[in-house]
């Protein structure tokens, strides 16, 4: 107790001396008011910390923030000397707290990213296994050293090239290109992001191939957790993309047990969330593909997995299972299978208005589809949901505000259960939250 009280004290006192330096308004960015870690100067003379003034420049400005003079060119030259005196600055006041600022790193040039990436291709086409992996290495170290640097390698066309040597090594042999295929893979886990959603028509082709959806899988049954990691992302990323590509991984026949798998033995939270992604987009599908699909996970117990973790996980895990548990609702053994298990009810009202408006949506939706389950089901569906506090959560659920189609749902299952509310007992707010408490 005495140190952890000693290490607080330091702690607070470390904080104070840092409030009480003044930093040199020159070393400060004029765009963000930061000390600068890497100053730049520009055309019109005035310096910036690197990565302020191209969040500028990308931004579609062509002048100078500080004179409004527009920009003979977007050239960024270091300034060694202000950034030497920053360092020094730095050193002497370590005392005050300041963080040693290192030096920055040459950032990569279009001409270099795209010079590696012919020599990729050339590797590819040959199958050299151990020049490309030397060049996947280069291309991965350039891109953790800054922001400014993968967005110059994912603008000269990495993902297409990656994506590429991706299939072509996937089709001579996984196991023997396990190496090269893992570090493609990592470097594309951070390329999605950046790329967002608009790759191309030759890289989608590549990632949604069935060689090299298989190789996915493959790494999800036997790589290790940063395997697994990013082949569920890339999945997650595929079959966001196209519903073609969504057809090509349901027909891989040992992918739902591999993605059951996957969320019934929780590795880490990326890939528990991921694998929910990807469930999702298959089930969601109006295909014959997307029917099969569902009754083969609710054979496996997916609906009585998906409400414990919805019970025992954070809200965004929550939101997802959700989200799939009202899907698994669309066809008839989904819904049998929901209604054989007493917790259904009571964690879908209990989720209502408690994690997100998309877990709202889902939760009132699936309630809804099981009320539609013949008259017999749709008496104890809802004598069970007015006993754990359904008509309080949608009346106050219409008060807030909803979308269009929930509040059609929740109208319309407000209107079903009036018929049963006469002379029912609800459980009351105390029972209700030792209710809740117990799952």
């Amino acid at each position: 107790m005495v140190f952890s009280w000693r290490r607080k004290k330091a702690a607070r006192e470390k904080l104070f001396k840092v409030q009480e330096l003044v930093i040199p308004n020159q070393f400060l960015c004029p765009i963000s008011l930061d000390l600068m870690k890497d100053p730049v100067t520009l055309s019109s003379g005035i310096t910036y910390d690197r990565e302020s003034i191209e969040t500028w420049l990308e931004g579609g400005n062509f002048t100078c923030p500080v004179t409004n003079q527009v920009l003979r060119s977007f050239d960024q030259i270091p300034n060694h000397n202000l950034r030497k005196m920053i360092q020094d600055w730095g050193v002497a006041n370590r005392n005050y707290g300041v963080e040693r600022i290192p030096t920055p790193r040459v950032p990569v040039l279009g001409a270099q990213v795209s010079e590696v990436l012919f020599s990729l291709e050339d590797s590819t086409t040959r199958l050299n296994g151990v020049g490309c992996l030397e060049l996947v290495q280069k291309i991965k170290k350039w891109g953790n050293e800054s922001e400014r640097n993968r967005r110059c390698i994912v603008a000269n066309g990495a993902i297409s090239v990656f994506a590429a040597a991706f299939d072509s090594f996937a089709r001579d042999s996984f196991e023997r290109n396990a190496n090269v295929l893992e570090e493609i893979l990592s470097a594309m886990n951070w390329m999605f992001p950046i790329f967002q959603r608009s790759l191309d028509a030759e890289a989608r082709a590549h990632l949604g191939s069935q060689d090299s959806l298989h190789c996915l899988v493959w790494f999800l049954k036997s790589g290790d957790l940063s395997a697994k990691q990013d082949s569920m992302i890339a999945l997650r990323e595929i079959v966001s993309l196209d519903q073609k590509q969504v057809e090509a991984l349901a027909a891989i026949e040992e992918v739902n047990e591999v993605l059951f798998r996957l969320i019934k033995n929780p590795i880490c939270p990326a890939i528990t969330k991921a694998s929910l992604m990807v469930i999702f987009y298959l089930v969601s599908s109006p295909s014959s593909t997307s029917m099969k699909t569902r009754s083969s996970l609710v054979e496996m117990g997916l609906v009585s997995l998906l409400l414990e973790v919805t019970t025992d996980s954070e809200r965004s895990t929550s939101e997802k299972a959700l989200g799939v548990f009202d899907r698994l609702c669309d066809c008839e053994e989904g819904r049998e299978e929901a209604l054989r298990n007493a917790l259904t009810c009571p964690v879908l009202v209990k989720k209502i208005l408690r994690v997100s408006e998309m877990a709202t949506q889902s939760s009132v939706s699936a309630i809804w589809k099981l009320s539609k389950h013949g008259k017999k089901h749709e008496e104890n569906v809802l004598v069970e949901a007015l006993q754990v506090g359904l008509f309080q959560k949608l009346v106050l659920l219409l008060q807030l505000g909803c979308g269009d189609e929930t509040k059609e749902k929740t109208t319309e299952l407000l209107k079903l259960m009036s018929p049963y509310r006469d002379g029912l007992e609800c459980i009351d707010s105390v029972d209700f939250k030792n209710l809740k408490r117990s799952f």
